[in-house]
């Protein structure tokens, strides 16, 4: 969501910004624009739309001269798409790009800014136009008096024409990276930066950062100086190609074996699960998660209750501060998040912790604010992940719960005819299962002829084929922008029946065995009012007009196989109906905002 890059001390800044914003695209964004120091003074450059717009402005126009600059790919929460609304924003000396809300932007302007015009909707120029009406030629401390003034969530790349050497960001609540090497960098997503940076700091909360050529200095709000370390990455972190691929979507589905595998490999040692800590058993837990995430959650859900024997709670991460009074130190929290820097976890993950409750943290971004406030974590090894719609992040992550399921079982002597020798094995068998599971493409291509013009879908599963159907649900909606639902297929007939008509799509997930025949009567429900019916299915005896197999696997780890075909399905659709499968519209990949 929204993306930031920023450099000074580098020759042609304009093309490295363009660089670096070409690199931050598939975080989703609806306008783009950069602003340069240079000898001209401060030149700003913005467009609604893709990167392209901006570029072919630029080419017009000449290409600003100067070595000082910011950029920003905008995902509008203020004010409508446009070349206004777009960032930079500049009021006087200063310009600065914004991710984030500034929730007191109205009372900003009536306290303040009354007699100055707002050029945009956008609550981030009430920043820029704050920093020149308090400024008293000292940048710094300009800065600092305006974000302490400020309530919300921020990220802010800021330069001022009276310091054109310099680069200042602000950070509260919003990622914020700092790079140095020929020169110095600043961005919100480390594949913007990582192949020009030699040494990477991640800023915290409550930080202000002064960038020169090759040297940063940090300070808290109220101007002191802060010490700080750099954190551990690998220069061109971050990066990725399409290859031979048409799209990164399906590029990453394709990578899901090397994604469990990699996840596997890292905690799975001579078949013995090491996650590097302990909780003593609770009397339940929480998974609190957004989207595919929370997803993943529903699986871990049927994992840890069939394992552990405890009631397990999944709560969508925007909803669990009103149920978070039933949270303790007795009751552990599980965040999961690919970003690591979700707002709405972030703020789920605080509010357990103020009620002292232990948590762990299911990420895939290494240091990511989630990851560092939470007591424990479990990183999955996805790599970098570029299409906005989850596929190999949200297969790592379910990875990551069926290690965290077996070995809690084991620590606490739950696993009643499930021994963790048994389960451990059929993991370590996963990629392969997975593997095979994608030579079912060429049956969704043929499926997807059969969706492309629906104007409804509707996905019914039981039990652990629930969950793939709330996710292969959300796969389609994301990218075809076909209205789609997921429901248990037992609650077929309490409403949603009456929603199917001849010709309605109805896609089943059979995910367990012992639920197969409770599966094949919501099936025919829906086929005896006319829908077109279509299985997911291991090998059973489930009837269905058309159906997929994928390979068998433990039960309890089925979500994993089914997912492919569900994956592959949305994306083929999706294709057929000419959408954007990489960026979809109105969606982020890292939705950092509430």
């Amino acid at each position: 969501m929204c993306g930031i890059i920023g450099c000074c001390g580098v020759c042609g800044a304009a093309g490295t910004l363009l660089q670096g914003l070409e690199a931050l695209e598939y975080r989703g964004y609806d306008s783009a624009g950069i602003a340069v120091i240079g000898r001209e003074g401060l030149t700003v450059e913005k467009k609604k739309g893709r990167i392209a717009a901006l570029k072919k402005a630029l080419e017009t126009r000449g290409f600003p001269e100067g070595e000082t600059g910011i950029g920003h790919t905008r995902w509008a929460t203020h004010g409508e798409p446009s070349d206004r609304n777009a960032h930079p924003h500049r009021s006087g000396k200063f310009a600065l790009v914004h991710n984030g809300i500034i929730e007191n932007h109205a009372k900003l302007r009536e306290k303040y800014l009354k007699l100055t015009e707002p050029k945009s909707d956008t609550d981030t120029e009430a920043v820029v136009q704050l920093m020149n009406r308090l400024y008293d030629g000292n940048c710094l401390e300009t800065i600092a008096r305006t974000v302490k003034l400020l309530k919300g969530s921020f990220a802010l790349a800021v330069i001022c024409e009276d310091e054109p050497d310099k680069l200042f960001c602000a950070r509260q609540s919003s990622p914020l990276l700092v790079g140095l090497g020929e020169g110095a960098y600043a961005a919100s997503d480390i594949s913007a930066i990582s192949d020009k940076t030699d040494v990477l700091y991640r800023m915290a909360d409550g930080e202000i950062a002064v960038l020169e050529r090759a040297k940063a200095e940090f300070y808290t709000f109220d101007l002191e100086k802060a010490e700080k370390e750099p954190c551990e990455f690998s220069r061109g972190e971050g990066s990725a190609t399409k290859g031979e691929f048409r799209h990164f979507m399906l590029k990453e589905i394709y990578e899901q074996p090397a994604a469990i595998r990699r996840t596997l490999d890292a905690y799975l040692k001579n078949g013995k699960i090491e996650l590097g800590f302990d909780i003593k058993r609770p009397d339940r837990i929480y998974i609190v998660a957004c989207g595919s995430a929370c997803h993943a959650g529903l699986v871990g859900k049927h994992v840890f209750e069939r394992l552990l024997k405890i009631p397990v709670a999944v709560e969508t991460a925007s909803e669990f501060r009103y149920a978070a009074e039933l949270a303790d130190e007795r009751t552990p929290v599980l965040v999961i998040s690919q970003s690591g820097e979700t707002a709405d976890s972030l703020a789920a993950l605080r509010e357990a912790k103020k009620r002292g409750a232990p948590t762990v943290a299911i990420v895939n971004v290494r240091d990511s604010t989630i990851a560092v406030e939470s007591d424990f974590v479990i990183y999955t090894q996805a790599g970098t992940e570029v299409a906005v719609a989850t596929t190999k992040a949200y297969a790592a992550q379910l990875t990551a719960l069926y290690l965290l399921g077996i070995y809690w079982a084991e620590a606490w002597e739950t696993a009643d005819g499930s021994p963790a020798a048994k389960l451990t094995q059929a993991l370590e068998a996963l990629p392969d299962r997975v593997s095979s599971a994608l030579g079912c493409e060429e049956k969704t291509k043929e499926l997807a002829e059969s969706l492309k013009n629906a104007e409804h879908v509707y996905f019914i599963g039981r039990g652990l084929g629930f969950c793939a159907a709330a996710e292969g649900s959300l796969k389609l909606k994301e990218i075809s922008y076909i209205h789609s639902e997921a429901y248990a297929a037992g609650e077929m007939k309490h409403g949603t029946i009456s929603l199917i008509e001849k010709g309605t799509p109805v896609i089943a997930a059979d995910a367990q065995p012992s639920l197969s025949a409770k599966l094949q009567s919501g099936i025919d429900e829906a086929a005896a009012r006319g829908a077109r019916t279509i299985a997911i299915s291991f090998g059973s005896e489930i009837k269905a007009d058309r159906t997929v197999t994928v390979p068998e696997t433990h039960p309890l780890f089925a979500v994993s196989t089914q997912i492919v075909p569900l994956q592959l399905l949305a994306y083929h659709t999706a294709l057929l109906r000419g959408c954007d499968i990489d960026k979809p519209r109105n969606l982020a990949k890292s939705v950092t905002v509430e």
